[in-house]
């Protein structure tokens, strides 16, 4: 079975020889050490070559930096709408770091309503770059389309999880027209795309933001499931299957991933760190949903390899009684700069009892 096969049937709910393996790869930046990692995994992992075609019109905003302090830049973005203009702010680390968010364009329902005045995006634009990306992964993985993130995902950006958890209990119909125009905009991209043929594999994230502990299982259904079902539905209907990212305590709404249609979710977090152990997510998974997770990325620094080597056979043991449904991969991507040849043990232990495991 080649990666590519192997792969493919995770995503299709199909039996495998072996699970399959394969890490995120949003390395630090501009960081050499991380080199010899990038090769093994291109060699011996199964690969997603991720894709972000832009075929939908940008929003008109402006964008301007200022000085902050020694370690950072404050980026200050305008948006330009017909009832007004929106101001958004964060921090951009000059020392290679993520940004800080720190002010966002929805502050309530005025803003919101502001944001609301702007046109539905144009979509049109090549996708011959999707192509090209599935034949250069080739049997080594397959190419992943970028859905971007969910209506809920988006809409839990524009304003912060702070105001977005205000108008959750004081606008609550104010963040309902926001999800629907944002679930709009997501299925005239995605039908865009469907109608030239790119996929079948789609990728998908934003649902961890109106997900536990920031919110409940309520919210969750609410502000993600009722919004994400077209889109899912949009996806299988034209014989594709959805990816989803989405940290947080899935035990108290894998089921309704399972409810929304996912076809494969990353990385359901086991204790400490979540709340669900790989059983208990394969219970309320099995036959309908591939798991893929779930080493938590800090052990990739912090363990040595036979612990490693251990928690991948107890993953698999707990995961792939059926032989479906399983690709063991960290939590996250690599992402301590210049660590790169300290966790290359580890990520070859990783990969290294997936290649051996036998039945």
């Amino acid at each position: 079975m080649t990666r590519r096969e192997r792969l493919r049937r995770c995503y299709f709910h199909e039996e495998l020889d072996r699970p399959a393996v394969y890490s995120r790869t949003a390395y630090p930046p501009g960081d050499p050490s991380y080199d010899p990692l990038r090769a093994y995994l291109a060699e011996h992992s199964e690969l997603k070559r991720g894709w972000w075609g832009q075929v939908q019109a940008r929003p008109p905003i402006d964008v301007r930096r200022e000085p902050h302090s020694d370690d950072w830049e404050r980026e200050i973005s305008v948006l330009h709408t017909p009832a007004g203009d929106l101001e958004a702010s964060r921090l951009v680390s000059l020392r290679g770091q993520p940004g800080l968010d720190r002010t966002h364009f929805i502050n309530g329902v005025a803003d919101a309503e502001t944001y609301m005045s702007l046109p539905m995006p144009d979509v049109g634009g090549e996708v011959s770059s999707f192509f090209e990306a599935d034949r250069e992964v080739g049997d080594a993985g397959i190419a992943e389309a970028s859905v971007g993130h969910n209506p809920g995902g988006a809409v839990a950006g524009l304003c912060g999880s702070e105001t977005f958890a205000i108008m959750s209990m004081t606008d609550r119909d104010v963040l309902h027209a926001l999800l629907a125009r944002e679930r709009d905009v997501v299925l005239n991209r995605l039908k865009y795309l469907l109608e030239r043929g790119v996929g079948p594999c789609f990728g998908v994230s934003g649902q961890e933001l109106i997900a536990p502990p920031l919110h409940g299982p309520k919210d969750f259904h609410d502000f993600n499931v009722r919004y994400d079902r077209p889109i899912v539905d949009l996806i299988h209907e034209a014989g594709g299957r959805l990816h989803v990212h989405c940290h947080g305590a899935m035990a108290k709404v894998i089921g309704q991933f399972v409810e929304m249609g996912v076809d494969v979710l990353h990385p359901f977090e086991a204790p400490p760190l979540g709340d669900v152990t790989p059983a208990q997510a394969k219970e309320a998974a099995r036959g309908r949903i591939c798991l893929e997770g779930n080493i938590q990325i800090n052990e990739m620094y912090e363990s040595t390899p036979d612990q490693i080597r251990q928690q991948v056979r107890a993953l698999i043991e707990a995961a792939f009684d059926d032989r479906h449904g399983l690709i063991v991969s960290p939590t996250a991507s690599p992402y301590i700069r210049g660590a790169g040849t300290h966790c290359l043990p580890q990520y070859e232990a990783m990969v290294e009892t997936v290649l051996d495991w036998v039945p």
